[in-house]
């Protein structure tokens, strides 16, 4: 399909990781990474498709520190919603730099901060042209940003959920890893979950497969990418 044609999906939900702002720094928020990301939201925004995103809070707080520090699971998955909230206000307000008028909605209460999430607000913004950012996971412990992301995804009725990686798609093995690692181009859920792809958690694809939401993985830093899966070329791998 060509942008003349115009884009495949009306609707989509982005899940980036936290890792995916701190690029080759892995902590923190790398200026010139955000900055692309943003253009790369901001491009597929201005076709029209209306986005959401999730970003998790690798680059800031994860899981194995909250065990390191002697904190329970249920704290530190706590610590890693607000560290979400940071990672979300950050892109809000490098989108809105570019005139992409953005809302984070938080799933805990934080007035001063954010509005609270709920499904219509989240989806009033998006019919007016809004990008919408649900922070703060799930609002509870125990469950991934990737959960929080199919979750979203199934709430706002997004055609697809576009899972964005450091490599583009799923393989038999970590490509990073295994020389012999073979690209999948289209699997279904039932696959990922017997073969254990661990591209994302268990939860995040039987909540998809359960509401028959496609789910792409593909390489955020491969340039335009994002734009080209919207207008429909078969990039990454579909999980169906």
């Amino acid at each position: 399909m060509t942008e003349n044609e115009g884009p495949r999906y009306k609707r989509i939900l982005l899940k980036l990781s936290g890792e995916a702002l701190a690029g080759p720094d892995k902590t923190g928020i790398n200026p010139e990474i955000i900055n692309q990301i943003a253009a790369e939201i901001k491009e597929v925004s201005d076709l029209g498709v209306e986005v959401a995103l999730v970003i998790g809070a690798g680059n800031i707080f994860r899981g194995a520190m909250a065990d390191s520090l002697g904190i329970s699971r249920s704290t530190g998955d706590f610590m890693g919603m607000l560290a979400t909230v940071m990672n979300s206000m950050a892109v809000e307000n490098t989108l809105e730099k570019m005139n992409k008028s953005t809302r984070v909605l938080t799933a805990i209460e934080m007035k001063h901060v954010a509005e609270p999430y709920t499904i219509q607000k989240a989806l009033d913004h998006l019919k007016k042209g809004r990008i919408v950012i649900a922070a703060g996971g799930t609002g509870h412990p125990y469950f991934t940003t990737d959960t929080a992301a199919s979750l979203r995804a199934v709430e706002l009725g997004a055609d697809v959920l576009l899972k964005a990686t450091r490599v583009d798609g799923v393989y038999t093995g970590d490509p990073e890893k295994d020389p012999d690692a073979k690209k999948i181009l289209e699997i279904p859920y039932i696959e990922m979950i017997k073969q254990q792809l661990r591209v994302m958690d268990l939860t995040a694809i039987s909540l998809c497969m359960d509401n028959n939401l496609p789910i792409i993985v593909f390489n955020l830093f491969e340039k335009g990418a994002l734009k080209r899966i919207v207008l429909g070329e078969n990039i990454g791998t579909k999980i169906f």
